[in-house]
């Protein structure tokens, strides 16, 4: 839990600065994660619309917010199960990364182009943070960013439990995707 408050006053500490700073800040309330896990027996696919990041551009700083509830599935039952049987949606509300772009610097923010990125930092999930290191890609477009990147997860790193009787349906990893699009503060 205190993990969890550090990450939301990061959070709220940037979206502050955010308005109030003359560096250059990237945000959006709209990005998007999905979710992909292939069983033998299930695949199960999941989209949240809704997510919530900051990016400072002259520290690499990047925050993110996830509402658990937001996730979309294919299957009523799906969602059901993912946010009162294992993410514990109305215990733990929100999923959150707070890290750095590490090398920022070699990305060109005045010329439009895809850039490779590394992204290092703290991901909560389920109350609990594991340290994460990520290659993806910040595309540049005039005054916005796409951020785009994609990795695994198991689920034993955030005491997401499987239940013996769904050990065959539901992977022990799985792959998330983030595709973000960053639009520039007005200053």
């Amino acid at each position: 839990m205190k993990n969890m408050k550090k990450i939301v006053c990061i959070f709220s500490l940037l979206t502050v600065v955010t308005l109030n700073a003359n560096a250059q800040k990237y945000l959006t309330k709209n990005g998007m994660i999905s979710f992909y896990s292939d069983a033998p027996i299930e695949k199960i696919e999941a989209v949240n619309r809704q997510v919530n990041a900051v990016l400072d551009a002259a520290t690499g700083d990047f925050v993110y917010r996830v509402l658990m509830k937001s996730f979309v599935f294919e299957k009523a039952l799906m969602q059901e199960h993912f946010n009162e049987n294992y993410v514990e949606s109305d215990k733990y509300p929100n999923a959150t990364f707070a890290g750095k772009i590490t090398n920022m610097k070699e990305i060109n923010l005045s010329k439009d182009g895809v850039y490779p990125a590394t992204v290092e930092g703290k991901l909560t999930i389920h109350n609990e943070t594991k340290d994460i290191s990520v290659k993806g890609t910040i595309e540049v477009k005039g005054n916005a960013l796409l951020g785009r990147a994609k990795f695994n997860a198991l689920l034993s790193d955030f005491k997401i439990s499987i239940p013996n009787t769904l050990v065959n349906n539901i992977s022990k990893t799985i792959e998330i995707t983030v595709d973000i699009f960053l639009e520039k503060l007005k200053q």
